[in-house]
């Protein structure tokens, strides 16, 4: 028997992965794990359950015309009491987690590696008790050892593993930056509790225009490896922009990935007028119209608000509006924020 793992993402950002058997149907899957999705009829007669299917391979058993039309299944939306999967899936529920009795999953894990990248950055591995399922681009909430509050960072690591990993932004006087400064030791408990966000990575079916700024980084390098793993035949360029050189850190294994994928680009910028370096400057210095490839094109912006701001008022300038724009905007304060 083969089993899959199906991501259910929330209306209010929460997301569960849930494991169905190839002869099981989501709902019944769900129900097994304590999630209660939307439904009444459980025979596709209502149309209670009705989700939409992101990504993935399944079959559709009986439902009535009344439930789901023709139309919106071939637009992806499926009926999940009718629903066998023939591979992992991300399903979009139109329902907050809480209606569906169900929360964000706290995995335990301990500290296995802080490492100083820079002087403005941490690394953070952290050894989970049991693999956590995430969509590449996510984020978790991270209790900070030794403090009573959490912090909230995307990502770094690859979906799926017992090895989760963070680069964190040093944050003068930030509470999880003076632990990982000053206190952190290999084996300080963690809680993880998540994942959230709807910044993930979805089916590349264009080309793909990635867009980094400082620890922003993190959710790419997740994406980066969940397609080094799976593969693309479509061409990804991703720009990374930091303010000094000594702030590009993990550039290795940035190449090492895009090397081994074969048809990413990597473009790094630096604003700082002191140093030298090819391009200098901001994203939108750089950014052409022939990287938004005419408007076909996925981009995807990690970085602070003024940058998300800067780049939506440049592709305006540029007359070019893309099929996607996903973006992830994080805030450098103590604020409870997804900041990568």
């Amino acid at each position: 028997m083969t089993t899959y793992n199906i991501a259910l993402n929330f209306e209010d950002g929460v997301t569960r992965v849930i494991q169905c058997d190839d002869d099981e149907k989501v709902t019944d899957a769900a129900f097994r794990q304590k999630i209660n999705l939307p439904m009444d009829c459980r025979d596709g007669v209502c149309g209670t359950c009705k989700c939409f299917a992101e990504k993935g391979e399944y079959e559709l058993e009986f439902y009535m015309d009344e439930s789901m039309s023709d139309e919106e299944a071939e637009q992806g939306f499926v009926l999940t009491c009718q629903m066998i999967p023939e591979s992992d899936c991300v399903l979009r529920v139109p329902a907050s987690s809480a209606l569906c009795k169900t929360a964000p999953e706290a995995v335990s894990g301990t500290v296995s590696a802080v490492e100083p990248l820079s002087e403005t950055s941490f690394g953070l591995r952290v050894t989970l008790a049991k693999p956590m399922g995430f969509l590449p681009g996510q984020y978790v909430n991270v209790t900070v050892p030794g403090a009573d509050t959490h912090r909230s960072y995307s990502f770094s690591s690859a979906p799926g593993t017992d090895q989760a990993s963070f680069l964190i932004r040093n944050l003068p006087g930030g509470v999880m930056s003076r632990y990982l400064a000053e206190r952190a030791a290999p084996g300080d408990a963690v809680t993880l509790t998540g994942p959230m966000g709807a910044f993930y990575l979805r089916p590349i079916e264009r080309p793909q225009l990635w867009l980094a700024g400082g620890t922003g980084l993190a959710p790419f390098l997740s994406m980066l490896e969940q397609v080094a793993a799976q593969g693309s035949d479509q061409p990804v360029t991703l720009y990374y922009a930091v303010t000094r050189a000594a702030d590009l850190v993990e550039l290795d294994r940035v190449t090492a990935l895009a090397d081994r994928i074969g048809n990413v680009t990597v473009i790094t910028i630096l604003a700082a007028e002191e140093d030298a370096h090819d391009r200098k400057g901001f994203v939108t210095d750089h950014v052409t119209a022939q990287d938004l490839n005419g408007g076909d094109c996925d981009v995807y912006l990690c970085g602070p608000p003024p940058m998300v701001d800067a780049v939506r008022d440049h592709f305006a300038r540029l007359g070019v509006e893309p099929a996607n724009f996903y973006f992830e905007k994080f805030n450098p304060t103590e604020a409870e924020v997804a900041a990568a």
